[in-house]
């Protein structure tokens, strides 16, 4: 059993790099390579040519490997080594078996930080839901950037496992937990944990389970806190909501609306280029669809 068919390997790639948040992390490595990481995760968010990333980020992946060798309990390298292996798994790796390895990796990583940081969370992997949404409660603002960085690798990691039963038997735990990390966050929250939930509720159709009406909200949501800059949730609107409920209209009408605008935006453009890529392709299935 396979996620439906809007969970593409461009919607993998969305989530993901709407995720690479490495500059809040960088300070945090050392203070040698703190410019460096801060200067190359701007860079890789701000490249216009996606393969020009995909070219260079394994280098960088080594690096952050390196990092956690020699400081394997640190959350902050942890979680910063997470988000570039779910960033790259999901985006820049066309075989199955090997995007399941590395997003397998940056779940681990993202694990590894979540129980160095709140030890309830060591056990989530074995809890059922109910357990696990118990846990939550002992979340606070202090756990945010890790909680972040989990429901990331989580979310990339079960894109990745989509044919597998147990992996789509996470997806509420996901869910949960991103509806947390926003109670937590508040007005700082991340606007792509908007576009997750979103993403999440739309999976599936209403009759088995989805909550489209819900999602709608979550994407209005990012699509506000980023003035429109963020291309990637007005795609997730079209294809999770928009294609679910049949609406040919605001589906159209928020393509066209990523084909005409810029895609250029301060730690967007990669986000934007890509989302542009798969609106081409949404125009073009648009008359077999509907």
């Amino acid at each position: 059993m396979r996620l439906p068919t809007h969970i593409s390997r461009y919607s993998a790639v969305l989530l993901a790099i709407a995720g690479l948040q490495l500059g809040a992390c960088a300070s945090l490595i050392s203070n040698v390579a703190s410019d460096m990481a801060d200067n190359l995760s701007s860079a890789m968010l701000n490249q216009d040519d996606p393969e020009t990333v995909r070219a260079g980020m394994p280098s960088y992946m080594l690096l952050m490997d390196s990092f956690v060798e020699g400081s394997p309990d640190d959350p902050d390298m942890l979680t910063a080594a997470a988000k570039l292996y779910a960033l790259y798994g999901a985006v820049f790796v066309e075989d199955e078996v090997r995007a399941r390895r590395l997003t397998t990796r940056a779940r681990k990583y993202a694990l590894k930080a979540m129980c160095g940081t709140y030890a309830p969370s060591c056990e989530w992997r074995e809890l059922n839901y109910e357990d696990f949404v118990a846990t939550l409660d002992g979340l606070t603002e202090r756990d945010v950037e890790v909680v972040y960085s989990y429901a990331l690798a989580t979310v990339t990691h079960l894109l990745a496992h989509s044919s597998d039963l147990n992996a789509l038997a996470e997806l509420p735990q996901a869910e949960a937990l991103l509806g947390r990390y926003l109670e937590l966050s508040g007005e700082a929250a991340q606007p792509s944990a908007h576009i997750y939930l979103g993403a999440l509720q739309t999976i599936f159709p209403p009759s088995l389970g989805g909550k489209p009406e819900e999602a709608r909200a979550h994407f209005e949501k990012a699509i506000a806190l980023t003035n429109g800059r963020d291309l990637s949730a007005k795609i997730w609107f079209a294809k999770g909501y928009a294609k679910t409920l049949y609406d040919r209209e605001l589906h159209d009408e928020l393509v066209d609306e990523v084909l005409a605008a810029s895609p250029y935006a301060d730690g967007l453009t990669l986000t934007n280029v890509l989302a542009q890529e798969e609106a081409l392709q949404l125009r073009a299935a648009a008359n077999d669809y509907f």
